[in-house]
Parts: structure tokens; C-alpha cells; sequence
């Protein structure tokens, strides 16, 4: 099992990328600068949407990649590829909602919009390999979270934040994604975190486990979110930590799916990894 770490300085902001080896696993965490303005206006005009978040981190990515090639990624492109860029009622609703109770906002006439503009996204991942990938099949298996609160040595961690909006200084909308390696298993929480100040509260979260010698992955997406109104009895403090505030949400939906390892010929395996 082995670490790396790079770093480079461009136009004054540090990027970095982090490897670790773990079995045939390699886990790469890498950051980089915030999108520039053209190439945000660029990919808006591609997703057909009139804005993206504020701050876009398009190069960012988290990454568990096997020898064999085949793996996931987490990157934020693909998280605002399932963001609606249609009207939605149920947001459009609440987008209305927001709107009276910021009457006097200079903002609040901009907020009803042909698109999603709280970028909620019901990503998941992005299944990579060339020749080969993890196949999904829903199961009514579970991740064992009480196992994963056992004390066991952490080797590798890391956080990689894919975007962030503060909808014009009324709450946030931000996505990231942190992993975590043990000398058996590895996890991974990749959540979407939203708060429309006096409106809503939602978390979408995608959690990830492997045990080492198992031939699948563990994912399980969740989404939890309530009212404001509904959370009267919830200290306003805990509105903006996520990790506080989650247990408190109204649990909407729950699902979980193996990620089966494909089964790789030798010569393919071997095609895959020479250069």
C-alpha cells in the first residue's frame, strides 16, 4: 500500500493530487483552480442552463480506480449533467415561496427560472473503464455503519469539494465527496447538501463499501429533507452542519445496489494495463 502526493502552483492557487494504493485498488484525490468564466458560460450553454454554481471546481475528481481499469469517479460535470434544467413544480413552488418571503431582496424577482437553480442532483458516480465495468444490481443489502464505527486505523483520507453556490447569500448548494481507507475496506460519502434559508433543508448522499476480497461494492443513495417549518424544535445552529442537521431530515427515499466486479479475462487484463 502505497501514498504519493503532487503539488503545483498555478497563478498563485495551489493544485494538488493525492494517490494510494490499496490491494488492486488505486484511489486518486485531485483539486484544482475554480472553473474560469468562459469555459463555465461554455458548458452552461451545452447543459442548456442559464447559470451554473458560483464556484465550479471542473478538474476536481475522486477516483477509485481498479488495476484492471474499470472503477468510479466522482467529478462535478457529471453532478450538474442531473440537475433539471426544466421547471420543476415542486421546486418552482418552493422558488415561490422563497421569493415572497425575500420581497425586498434585489434577487428575489431572479429566482423562478426555467431550470433547477438550487442544483440538486441525484448523482451517484460515473462508472469508468474502457473495456470493462462494475455492473449495478439493485440488492436489499446494506452497509453495516455500526461496523464502520468501530476504531480501526485510517491509512488514507481526503475531501474533494466538486461545487458550491450560496444562492445569492439565502442558504447554499454545495456537493463534495471524502473517503476514507481502513486495512480491510474502504468508504466513501459523497453528499449534496442544500439550504434555502427559511424555506428547506435537503441531503442527498451516496455512500460507498468495499471490503477487501469481495467481489462487489456497496452503494447506497438517500434522500433526506424537511421544511423549515417542520424543524421548529431543531436548534437554528445545526441548520448549517450538515453532519448535525441530517439526522433531524425526513428520510424521503432509500436505495441500494451492488456494484459487481466484472470478471476480466488474463489477456484482458493485461491489454488494459500495458501501456
Amino acid at each position: 500500500m502505497l501514498a504519493s502526493l503532487s503539488t503545483m502552483m498555478s497563478h498563485g492557487f495551489k493544485s494538488s493530487k493525492q494517490d494510494f494504493t490499496f490491494g488492486p485498488w488505486r484511489v486518486t484525490a485531485a483539486r484544482n483552480h475554480i472553473m474560469k468564466s468562459k469555459d463555465i458560460e461554455r458548458l452552461a450553454e451545452e447543459m442548456n442552463m442559464p447559470s451554473l454554481p458560483e464556484m465550479l471546481f471542473g478538474d476536481n475528481v475522486l477516483r477509485i480506480q481498479h488495476s484492471d481499469g474499470y472503477g468510479i469517479e466522482f467529478n462535478a460535470i457529471d453532478a450538474l449533467r442531473r440537475v433539471n434544467n426544466m421547471e420543476d413544480a415542486v421546486k418552482v413552488a418552493c422558488a415561490q415561496e422563497w421569493q415572497e418571503s425575500r420581497a425586498d431582496s434585489e434577487h428575489s424577482k431572479e429566482v423562478v427560472r426555467p431550470y433547477d437553480w438550487t442544483y440538486t442532483t441525484d448523482y451517484r458516480g460515473t462508472l469508468i473503464g474502457e473495456s470493462v465495468q462494475m455492473k449495478a444490481t439493485k440488492t436489499a443489502e446494506r452497509i453495516d455503519m455500526e461496523k464502520l464505527k468501530a476504531r480501526e486505523q485510517i491509512m488514507f483520507f481526503d475531501e474533494v469539494l466538486l461545487f458550491e453556490d450560496e444562492l445569492h447569500d439565502h442558504g447554499v448548494s454545495m456537493i463534495s465527496a471524502k473517503i476514507r481507507v481502513m486495512p480491510t475496506s474502504f468508504f466513501l460519502l459523497l453528499r449534496f447538501f442544500l439550504r434555502v434559508d427559511g424555506v428547506l433543508i435537503r441531503i442527498n448522499d451516496t455512500r460507498l463499501y468495499h471490503e477487501a476480497g469481495k467481489d462487489f461494492l456497496l452503494r447506497e443513495f438517500s434522500t433526506r429533507e424537511s421544511k423549515v417549518a417542520e424543524l421548529k424544535n431543531v436548534p437554528a445552529a445545526l441548520y448549517t452542519d450538515p453532519n448535525e442537521i441530517a439526522q433531524h431530515l425526513t428520510l424521503k427515499l432509500t436505495e441500494s445496489e451492488r456494484l459487481e466486479l466484472p470478471a476480466v479475462q488474463p489477456e484482458t487484463a493485461a491489454n488494459v494495463i500495458l501501456p
